[in-house]
């Protein structure tokens, strides 16, 4: 039994150590010096140059881009967590005309590319005059089909009878939700938090088509300054990599106890 528990440890500390190395060499590429980088390729670091993070924060205008990414991520999630548990609801708990209907659509809608839509949707932007605005990059994506799946899902295992006893008291529908239901679903609500903010953090395809100001560039496209033509800074484009990857960072490591328990028992059959 200790043995196969000792090779288990072993074989899951190998594939740890191959998924986490490309962000340790990024560490490590962000730490020396240019002429280094291009010279010899180790995971010793001669000297470590910290100035290298300043001038990467300084060679754009990453506090910008930060409130662009942060405000459209926080804003997207939030609203995707409110229609989804909107939505997940009646689709658990009311009846309805075509409600199995609704549900194979809304299921539907996770195996269509968002690429597929481009189109449609930089056209209904454009005529909105939504191009290049907040509106036009929160409004598209406030709600989401995973996210009406995954609460769906939570719902259905919330006791009736604690629905009954808050209708017994005499607590309305909508407060039967946020006060007695939802609750109940908080790990589902953790779970969509962390897959909404990471993916909005780290889109790029989206702010690249329907964004064109400098001001109104995120943090992915900030990285296109340290890409040139004919060369690439390859010390200050990893350390800004580094800088605009702690917050998702910071972000998986509050919440991987919910992400656990909302992709364990969300994806229980229900």
């Amino acid at each position: 039994m200790k043995v196969s528990r000792v090779i288990t440890h072993t074989l899951l500390t190998a594939v740890s150590l191959v998924f986490i190395f490309p962000f340790i060499w990024i560490v490590i590429t962000s730490l020396r010096g240019r002429l280094e980088v291009l010279s010899e390729y180790s995971l010793i670091i001669r000297q470590f140059n910290w100035e290298n993070y300043v001038s990467a924060w300084q060679a754009t205008n990453f506090p910008r881009q930060f409130f662009n990414s942060f405000t459209v991520a926080v804003t997207v999630t939030l609203g995707q967590i409110l229609t989804s548990a909107l939505a997940g609801y009646a689709l658990a708990r009311m009846e309805f005309k075509g409600k199995k209907v609704v549900f194979m659509s809304v299921l539907a809608t996770l195996i269509i590319p968002y690429h597929m839509l481009i189109v449609p949707l930089f056209v209904m932007l454009s005529r909105f005059g939504w191009i290049n605005t907040y509106r036009g990059m929160i409004i598209p994506m406030l709600a989401n089909g995973f996210g009406i799946y995954l609460f769906r899902q939570f719902f259905k295992k919330v006791p009736v009878e604690l629905e009954e006893a808050a209708a017994v008291d005499g607590a309305s529908r909508w407060t039967t939700l946020w006060r007695v239901v939802f609750p109940q679903a908080l790990p589902a609500a953790g779970t969509l938090f962390i897959f909404t903010f990471v993916a909005e953090w780290n889109d790029l395809f989206r702010w690249l088509i329907f964004t064109h100001s400098r001001d109104m560039r995120n943090v992915q496209l900030g990285l296109s300054v340290f890409q040139e033509q004919f060369a690439t800074d390859y010390v200050r484009l990893m350390a800004a990599v580094v800088i605009i990857t702690v917050p998702t960072f910071i972000l998986f490591f509050i919440g991987q106890k919910k992400l656990i328990q909302g992709i364990s028992i969300g994806g229980i059959k229900g």
